[in-house]
């Protein structure tokens, strides 16, 4: 069974979601993250994924309360990423109740900080964020390509101990357009023993299924539920 993993998005300490990675395409969907991850837990969910979007504009750790609230306040596997650059901003996510971190960004730009995180914390507590457009890794929120494809990067990454990657398909962020099973399917004939975790362009339960059909061990879906596209009841009946 596919796991499956609901996304927070947070900006002013707000649940929110992004079209394209596009600040200026920002819809508010809770003033409550707790309320949200709450829900998710009394539907049977296990694991969290927690994205500070404020921290990955201003490179650094920006929402570690709202980390800290929903850590504190919930049994959730919590994943937590955006704007983590440095090791003090690892420990103030670990300190504040993260399971596991995810950097995209650091592994392109510092990668002996990010082989340093993988050392010092183990390939178990670090996700690496793949994210990409046109099979070509972006980082900076996705506002800069880098010209390095995403097989290669994976790859790189795989044989320095990294098992977990979160990969998105830019262009399809948010688009509730159905995800790039294609591409991950390539990823995963790349990269074999990888646990992929697919993002990105989630519309419904079908998709999900398609995604587990097609043998990715996990997926991130956040639209698709705040706009009633995938219910609650849904996912409860899917994990039972």
């Amino acid at each position: 069974m596919i796991e499956i993993i609901p996304a927070i998005d947070i900006i002013d300490g707000k649940c929110v979601r992004l079209s394209q990675g596009d600040y200026g395409q920002k819809t508010i969907y809770n003033e409550n993250p707790l309320d949200v991850a709450k829900m998710f837990e009394d539907a049977g969910i296990k694991r969290l994924h927690l994205v500070d979007l404020d921290g990955a504009k201003a490179h650094h750790i920006v929402n570690q309360k709202v980390l800290q609230n929903i850590a504190s306040h919930t049994g959730l596997i919590i994943d937590f990423g955006g704007g983590l650059k440095s090791d003090e901003d690892l420990k103030i996510a670990f300190e504040s109740g993260a399971s596991m971190v995810t950097g995209g960004s650091i592994a392109v730009k510092s990668p002996e900080i990010f082989m340093q995180w993988i050392q010092k914390y183990g390939a178990d507590k670090i996700i690496l964020g793949a994210d990409a457009k046109d099979e070509m890794i972006a980082v900076a929120g996705w506002q800069e390509s880098t010209g390095v494809d995403i097989f290669s990067f994976i790859r790189e990454w795989y044989s320095n101990g990294i098992t977990k990657i979160i990969s998105t398909d830019i262009s399809r962020d948010g688009m509730l357009q159905g995800a790039a099973i294609d591409l991950y399917i390539k990823i995963l004939g790349a990269v074999p023993g990888a646990y992929l975790i697919a993002s990105g362009g989630v519309s419904s339960m079908s998709d999900i299924i398609e995604l587990h059909q097609a043998g990715i061990p996990a997926v991130i879906t956040g639209k698709a539920i705040y706009e009633g596209r995938i219910s609650m009841d849904q996912i409860s009946e899917y994990i039972r």
